[in-house]
């Protein structure tokens, strides 16, 4: 079996009283193709940002940051089931994050709220999110 890394490089600031997702220049990702050339973002803020946490802790764990979601939770300042919820985003199939940066997140979004766990492969992942 291979396996296969997903990285997905931006970080959400607030900035004007809206959430706004800087890409890894540290340019602001702006919505629709504009005069800058920015790339396109239109989903849902929630679940970015939810994508945005659950890779950059992955990354503080990956890194030995933190031993332990336990020790990560403590720093964040959050719950660690929570943390162990988001972190399995990080598994979901490419497509699925990008349909959820995309704003094309129905399916997508199916799968990352409802109760059961998120399936381990990626063509059932797409069928639970369809």
């Amino acid at each position: 079996m291979t396996s296969v890394t997903v990285v997905v490089p931006m970080a959400i600031r607030r900035r004007g009283g809206r959430k706004q997702i800087i890409g890894p220049d540290g340019a602001p990702v702006r919505a629709g193709n504009d005069a800058a050339g920015g790339a396109t973002t239109r989903g849902d803020p929630a679940l970015v940002k939810a994508l945005a946490r659950a890779f950059r802790w992955r990354q503080m764990l990956e890194e030995g940051r933190y031993a332990s979601i336990r020790e990560l939770a403590r720093a964040e300042g959050v719950n660690r089931t929570y943390i162990g919820r988001l972190l399995n985003l990080t598994l979901l199939a490419p497509d699925l994050v990008e349909a959820i940066l995309d704003g094309r997140q129905t399916g997508a979004a199916n799968i990352t709220r409802r109760s059961a766990p998120i399936p381990d492969a990626w063509p059932e992942q797409r069928l639970a999110s369809g």
